[in-house]
């Protein structure tokens, strides 16, 4: 009975062939499985390939295959002299390029401006890649030492007005500024009337408070004062500043370091610093004068837009930190002043920004004290960065879990070791693309500096396209073609860099 039931389930032919499976890997899988594996998706595929072929195919036409590579002057990229259809002009880049990448720098000195770019890369490439040694060294010699080399390079001049003598001329014109505008309050309150009696006391009371401020200053700078006058009697009051100066930073070093209990290492590298600035001044004679004075009126192009971006960018982030630390705060006048600082700097444009740096930050300075143009702008950019980078750090702040501040107290941590080596780490690693994002968009937004007449790379593009020399249908497309390359050279190697970073610190999130 067993035999029979068993034989009734016993296949007796093959079983047929199955279909073989869908390709899924490949061009042909990727075809599949992504572009028309919908009727949605074939539809948008097909809309894109259209307007792909509408678009790079005449752009391809016209920066490569209609063309023209080679002339001296406007006459080579007209149509009724090529005798055929005229593409782009890259014979007045040619011409142009050097104005695109210095302005009207002063042809013999564009050396400095090379080596200037040489040693940016030559500092900023170790720093990029993780494996290379001697991270601390790289990123001090990058943020601190490069960025004076880099001004007397460009700039020019020696150090002569710097160091002490500098110091205290700027308290000298800012004790005197204080002490004018107490001066002024007093008067004010003094010129009301008995129907604002209360409001003109306010005043005199302020006025009276602002000009003892003034005095102190003025008794705390006197030892300055003196030691200026008996620099300037040495007769060579720049070896005295850096003496002095290395003197006294060395010193405080060593003994906020816990003097002799932490050991000499504090005060040796001090010194072996200054002895490397020492060695720098006098290689570059900036004892003797330095290199002849470049106005920043006629730095322009590429260089101008390299110095405004990447000053921004360095300089924003301190501040976006401070300030985002700053909001966070249980003081209250911190959080408060924080909040508005953001939220007034959020709220106006950058070019209102660069009006009020160019010409009404002047307003504000103490008597006989100017700050360059370039500066000025300079300023006004890092600090419109630096609100809109707080609150980017800000989020990231908020991502990390209030037990991780408690777990640091609780091993007693203080708070500024809590958040330097625990919190902020995290934050900034959970806002890299936040942050690059606000990178790009500030690189993007230094053409805006050409309104306060600094001629950055489009400014620089700009002015080149009234020489008549090169007046033609296609020169304006072949600038924008070009300007447009570099702008998405930098801002695509940013995006990419980022993402770089935040896979490699994300690595132990991947499964």
């Amino acid at each position: 009975m067993s035999d029979i039931t068993a034989s009734a389930f016993v296949r007796q032919d093959l079983v047929p062939e199955r279909a073989a499976p869908v390709k899924t890997t490949g061009l042909v899988g990727f075809l599949r499985t992504r572009l028309f594996n919908s009727p949605t998706n074939i539809l948008i595929t097909i809309v894109s390939a259209l307007l792909l072929w509408f678009v790079l195919v005449p752009t391809i036409k016209f920066l490569l295959i209609d063309a023209v590579w080679s002339g001296k002057d406007r006459t080579a990229c007209l149509a009724e002299n090529a005798g055929r259809s005229v593409g782009a002009c890259w014979p007045f880049i040619q011409a142009k390029f050097s104005q695109f990448i210095y302005g009207f720098y002063p042809e013999p000195e564009r050396w400095r401006v090379n080596l200037t770019f040489l040693l940016a890369a030559i500092l900023l490439l170790p720093l990029l890649i993780p494996r290379l040694p001697a991270k601390g060294i790289n990123a001090g010699l990058f943020f601190l030492a490069f960025p004076a080399v880099a001004f007397f390079l460009l700039h020019g001049g020696g150090l002569q007005g710097f160091g002490v003598s500098w110091t205290a001329g700027l308290l000298s014109g800012l004790a005197s500024s204080v002490a004018e505008a107490g001066s002024a309050l007093s008067r004010a309150g003094a010129s009301l009337g008995e129907s604002t009696a209360i409001a003109g006391s306010l005043l005199k009371w302020l006025g009276w408070l602002v000009v003892q401020l003034g005095v102190a200053l003025h008794y705390l700078i006197t030892p300055l004062t003196w030691l200026r006058e008996q620099i300037q009697m040495s007769g060579r009051p720049v070896w005295t500043d850096l003496a002095v100066t290395a003197a006294i930073v060395s010193i405080l070093l060593f003994w906020l370091n816990g003097g002799t209990r932490a050991g000499w290492r504090p005060l040796i590298t001090s010194l072996a610093t200054f002895a490397g600035i020492g060695t720098i001044i006098a290689m570059m004679g900036l004892d003797r004068g330095g290199l002849p004075v470049v106005d920043t009126r006629l730095w322009g192009g590429l260089l101008v837009t390299l110095v405004v971006s990447v000053t921004g960018i360095v300089a924003s982030m301190p501040v976006g930190i401070a300030l985002a630390l700053g909001r966070r705060s249980s003081i209250p006048l911190i959080r408060v002043f924080s909040t508005t600082f953001i939220e007034l700097w959020r709220g106006v444009p950058l070019i209102t920004v660069l009006f009020f740096a160019t010409y009404m930050l002047p307003l504000f300075l103490p008597t006989g004290f100017s700050v360059d143009g370039l500066m000025r702008a300079l300023i006004g950019i890092a600090l419109f960065a630096g609100a809109y980078q707080a609150e980017v750090i800000r989020g990231g702040l908020q991502a990390i879990p209030r037990g991780q501040d408690e777990a640091a107290s609780a091993l007693g941590l203080s708070w500024w070791q809590t958040t330097g080596l625990i919190v902020m780490p995290q934050a900034l690693r959970h806002v890299i693309p936040g942050l690059v994002n606000s990178f790009i968009a500030l690189f993007k937004d230094t053409s805006l500096v050409s309104i306060v007449a600094l001629f950055d790379l489009l400014g620089q593009l700009r002015a080149s396209f009234s020489d008549p020399a090169w007046a033609t249908p296609s020169t304006l497309f072949t600038g924008f073609a070009f300007t447009g390359l570099i702008y998405f050279t930098f801002c695509f190697g940013m995006s990419r860099y980022s993402l770089f970073v935040e896979n490699r610190l994300n690595a132990h999130r991947r499964n």
